[in-house]
């Protein structure tokens, strides 16, 4: 119950920021999870953004005793903005299952969409009394005026734990659903999305919380 009231006080949060949880799926055969070894990567050819990425996930792990590197650290250069066939990330899992890996944690963008937003919020009230001018008149801005709404744009991302024990079947373990709407900043939108991350993760027990306390950093 305490875990429960933590994690709901922690989105309540975030839910003033740009990123937030949409939805969260946990391997209902797993009830605790601790990972010793994790290969973090976040794939994007915006490399600024996914060494920002990827360097603040790995604090943070390190920060619960994991041990942790970062995708750029490990794989081959040519790897890093090319696609990579089947063949070369069966061998990637592989050297990674060699290396003492036992978790990967895979982020990506899965969507993007454009949103419309009207400035002016506009009342359900039914009035009999409101003629065609009026009515007219209060909502042409609209369709008339660029000023009269917000364009942004959401991004949707997603986040999968995965066990690659040597020991164990290949498994998901964790997959969570995140939306960034209209970022502004790299550093402020991957400091946002990897706490709500390491928030969630915490509470579903598949990774222990931090026992040293650290004041957060304000990003502005």
């Amino acid at each position: 119950m305490k875990r429960s009231l933590i994690i709901i006080l922690t989105l309540v949060l975030f839910s003033c920021n740009s990123t937030q949880l949409t939805e969260n799926w946990k391997n209902p055969d797993i009830d605790t999870y601790e990972p010793t070894k994790v290969f973090v990567i976040g794939l994007t050819s915006n490399i600024e953004a996914r060494q920002q990425f990827e360097n603040k996930l790995k604090t943070q792990l390190e920060l619960r005793g994991i041990e942790t590197v970062m995708s750029l650290d490990f794989i081959e250069p040519q790897f890093r903005t090319e696609k990579m066939t089947e063949d070369e990330l069966e061998s990637l899992e592989s050297d990674l299952i060699d290396a003492g890996f036992d978790t990967i944690l895979f982020s990506k963008v899965i969507g993007v969409e454009d949103k419309i937003e009207y400035k002016q919020k506009f009342g359900s009230d039914f009035n009999t009394n409101t003629k065609f001018r009026d009515d007219y008149l209060r909502y042409q801005d609209a369709f008339y005026n660029p000023e009269y709404y917000n364009e942004y744009t959401v991004y949707n991302a997603e986040t999968s734990m995965s066990c690659i024990c040597p020991t164990k079947e290949r498994e998901l373990i964790w997959k969570g659903y995140i939306s960034i709407t209209d970022p502004k900043s790299i550093e402020k939108t991957v400091s946002e999305y990897v706490n709500l991350v390491i928030a969630v993760l915490e509470d579903q027990q598949l990774i222990n919380p931090n026992s040293v306390y650290s004041e957060p950093q304000v990003i502005k």
